[in-house]
Order: C-alpha cells, then sequence, then structure tokens
C-alpha cells in the first residue's frame, strides 16, 4: 500500500520562506510523477509545482520564481521550497504521487500573515 506523508506547513509571515516535505513508501514504480497541489478554502484545488523522476519540472505561473520542487529518489521524497510567501498562498498543500493511479497525502497546512 502507497502512503504519502507530507511535512512542515505553518504558520509564517509575508516574505518568509518554509520547506514541505513528501515521504513515500509502499511499493512504488521507480517511474513517476510527484507533484504539489493546494487548496484554499472555497477554491478548486490547483496545481503548484510537478516533477517527474528524471528532474523535469513544472511550475504554476503563480509561483515561478519562488518556489522550487525537488526530489531525492534514493529517499522517495520530494521538497517544495517556498520563498518570498504572500498570503495568497495560504492554504492546505497537498502531495501527490502519480504512477498508474494517483496517490494524495493527508495535506499540510500553510498560513502566510500579512
Amino acid at each position: 500500500q502507497v502512503q504519502l506523508v507530507e511535512s512542515g506547513g505553518g504558520l509564517v509571515q509575508a516574505g518568509g520562506s518554509l520547506r514541505l516535505s513528501c515521504a513515500a513508501s509502499g511499493r512504488i514504480s521507480s517511474i513517476n510523477v510527484m507533484g504539489w497541489y493546494r487548496q484554499a478554502p472555497g477554491q478548486q484545488r490547483e496545481l503548484v509545482a510537478t516533477i517527474t523522476s528524471g528532474g523535469g519540472t513544472n511550475y504554476a505561473d503563480s509561483v515561478k520564481g519562488r518556489f522550487t520542487i525537488s526530489r531525492d529518489n534514493a529517499k522517495r521524497t520530494a521538497y517544495l521550497q517556498m520563498n518570498n510567501l504572500k498570503p495568497e498562498d495560504t492554504a492546505v498543500y497537498y502531495c501527490k504521487l502519480r504512477t498508474l493511479i494517483d496517490y494524495w497525502g493527508q495535506g499540510t497546512q500553510v498560513t502566510v500573515s500579512s
């Protein structure tokens, strides 16, 4: 059974930084895509960033230049470094692993105060 566990969320002032981690366990294909999504209250879940097992990345326009996604395949962990955070980045952040099917983590809250 595949499990994803996120960590690193919290409360930060605008302009600050946070680093999220997503650790995967279970039987996972070595060829996969890991990604971060977020959902603010009353909003739909949206893509933040994705990274392939080969290191290819994709970002939402709203976070380009501020957020960096990375992964350590040996540790089966993905990271999201978030710099220059803004109040509009406040949301629950979810990790997703895509192989033949999608797996989701439980989410971690990120709150940015102005």
